[in-house]
């Protein structure tokens, strides 16, 4: 293995702090160029440059291409040289479905799953969700910030910049409205080194004290919660789980609507542990994801291609359940739905921040190419959050959110599964995590 090599075109003077220009990257992916969300063939587009440079000047991308078409704008404007040879340069990793802010673990739970207890026998034993929020409760606020921010240091380490958020760990109006409180001050910490996106998922799981009383805890967040959360703008989206379980979808339709009727946008989590029409519920109420997907029929595949909504397929979940059935990411494709990536990083079913694992599972388990699966981790999962505008690409006037994988080949990024190959994180243009002094790039 050879020492990282020193920028080929090192600055004379003092470079200029607000100006980044990553070069001769083996591979530049832009994922410019196309109509979005990606649908079908152009899923594996991922607008390919060799010997490709990327400068990134106040936060925002000032160009994309090869090398020798920049550098020269660079040595103007004194950009710090970052030596990407025998690199990946690309949009960093969008994270549309999480469960961040919890308390404690549920390693119990696993151990009992792995003894032969199903995810209903363990819930209705007291595990699960409720003991999640349990916990969640008896957490002071800035135990949760803590440990959140502990997780987002190994998103930001893994090349995730920007993450959706779900509460639905508090699962009464009070502690719900604590969680929404700690996503906010997370979103404006120092040390937060991940854009945030809240999502409120009070109806998540019934809470034991309104066993039987099922109206009245959906009235409590009707009434209650959505008001509030709407008004003080600490959420962006609503979400339900409808599912075997959990929620009805006329329960979820209630929620979803007076989501809406305030400003929220829905999302739901659906089909996951059995097909009770979630998907066509999220179609109807325009929803911007449908989640997990694990059941659906040859209509909502045709359905969903038809629509708007975004198809965010969680393997990590089944991965970690041991559940041998994954969402038809293939036949969703093929179809013409929009494909989306996510970890569904939480305590119960997906404990994992690694969207690159992630990919290899989606390349594995349900027969994505490492092309889509890159383009559904990134542009389609922030157009799934109203915000591939913005982010998700690599494109002038973007928001410089840019990752360095130190591999030759971007198909290597799934292939070495169970790695981290990310060298370097930038945020908005500020360098948020770098380990490159210490890489060694692996010749095969």
């Amino acid at each position: 293995m050879s020492p990282p090599k020193s920028s080929s075109r090192p600055n004379t003077s003092s470079p200029n702090p607000a100006a980044l220009f990553f070069r001769d990257a083996e591979q530049l992916l832009t994922l410019g160029g196309r109509t979005v969300p990606r649908r079908g063939r152009d899923l594996g587009e991922l607008g390919i440059a060799r010997g490709g440079a990327l400068l990134a000047v106040d936060g925002k991308i000032a160009g994309a291409g090869r090398t020798r078409e920049l550098e020269s704008t660079a040595r103007r404007l004194k950009a710090r040289n970052i030596d990407c040879r025998g690199r990946v340069v690309m949009p960093g990793f969008v994270d549309s479905h999480t469960h961040l802010v919890f308390a404690g673990s549920r390693v119990d739970d696993y151990v009992k799953r792995l003894e032969g207890a199903t995810y209903e026998e363990i819930a209705s034993a007291g595990g699960g969700i409720r003991l999640t929020a349990r916990l969640v409760a008896e957490a002071s606020p800035r135990a949760l910030l803590r440990q959140a921010l502990g997780f987002l240091d190994e998103f930001a380490a893994c090349g995730t910049t920007t993450a959706e958020v779900k509460t639905g760990y508090g699962l009464d109006v009070e502690t719900e409205i604590k969680m929404l409180r700690v996503i906010h001050q997370l979103s404006a910490h120092p040390d937060a080194k991940v854009e945030l996106v809240p999502t409120l998922l009070a109806a998540h799981a019934l809470p034991a004290a309104f066993e039987g009383r099922r109206k009245d805890y959906l009235d409590a967040v009707i009434n209650r919660l959505i008001p509030f959360a709407a008004a003080r703008k600490l959420a962006r989206f609503i979400d339900c789980f409808c599912d075997r379980g959990a929620f009805s979808v006329a329960e979820c339709q209630r929620v979803l609507s007076a989501g809406a009727a305030l400003g929220l946008v829905p999302r739901l989590h659906a089909e996951q542990l059995a097909r009770t029409g979630g998907t066509r519920l999220a179609l109807q109420v325009g929803a911007a994801s449908a989640d997990h997907l694990d059941h659906l029929t040859a209509a909502d595949i045709r359905a969903l291609a038809r629509s708007e909504t975004v198809a965010t397929l969680l393997p990590g979940s089944n991965f970690h359940l041991g559940i041998r059935r994954y969402a038809p990411a293939r036949r969703l494709i093929d179809a013409g739905a929009a494909v989306a990536l996510a970890t569904d990083f939480n305590p119960g079913t997906s404990p994992t921040v690694n969207m690159q694992f992630i990919l290899s599972l989606a390349c594995a388990a349900m027969h994505l190419t490492p092309a889509e699966a890159i383009c559904a981790a990134t542009l389609n999962a922030a157009h799934s959050l109203r915000m591939s505008e913005r982010i998700g690409s690599l494109e002038r006037g973007k928001q410089a959110d840019v990752i360095v994988m130190d591999v030759d080949d971007y198909r290597k990024i799934p292939y070495y599964f169970a790695s981290n190959h990310c060298v370097m994180t930038v945020k908005g243009g500020r360098i948020v995590h770098s380990r490159l002094d210490d890489a060694r790039r692996r010749r095969v």
